[in-house]
């Protein structure tokens, strides 16, 4: 596989949400609103990163035996590096956020592409599919949360759309919508896969 390969595959072929369904709780929590999608987006990005190259430079010491604690160790560290800096520079974020941060350190998605990838590849690699998966979930939450804002509230970024803000369909905004938007989303997906096949 290239490097642009490794780094793409998780935008579209192996997307996160989409494909691989992984982290559907944080997903469907936060992506009510945008700006929510965004923050727990570029959360879960850095603490990919981060864990994604520790993880691949310590492949080689860590016995199998205890290679799983270790790795919460490192995901739990930078989940916490982002949860306090988040609050330090976007208290009302945070505040938006709540628990969803840090429960990143339980994230399927990221203790998966530990397991999966981090820990049988080499750092370049491991940054690689970090970025790839990261941008793929963040894209994931983006497509949702823009429908289920937009429909469920009549605005987007908290800008009024005047045509929407009318009549919104609140359900949207609530968890039954964000699985019918999910639901929908991940139909119009494989639709559009077996044409391109």
């Amino acid at each position: 596989m290239t490097m642009m390969q490794q780094l793409t595959k998780g935008f579209w072929k192996e997307n996160p949400i989409f494909v691989i369904s992984l982290g559907l709780c944080p997903t469907i929590a936060v992506s009510s609103s945008m700006t929510n999608a965004i923050g727990m987006g570029i959360a879960a990005t850095f603490v990919l990163i981060g864990s994604n190259l520790f993880i691949s430079l310590m492949r080689s010491i860590v016995p199998d035996k205890i290679r799983i604690p270790v790795f919460i160790v490192v995901i739990a560290t930078f989940v916490t590096i982002i949860d306090k800096l988040i609050a330090a520079f976007s208290p009302a974020l945070s505040a938006s956020l709540g628990i969803f941060i840090p429960l990143i350190v339980v994230n399927c998605i990221i203790l998966g592409r530990a397991e999966a990838f981090a820990c049988k590849n080499g750092p370049v690699d491991s940054i690689l599919d970090a970025i790839g998966m990261g941008t793929g979930f963040t894209l994931a939450l983006l497509l949702i949360a823009f429908f289920r804002e937009l429909l469920g509230e009549g605005k987007l970024f908290g800008h009024v759309i005047p045509f929407f803000s009318s009549d919104p369909a609140l359900i949207m905004i609530m968890a039954p919508g964000g699985f019918i938007i999910f639901g929908l989303l991940i139909a119009l997906k494989r639709h559009m896969d077996s044409k391109g096949a």
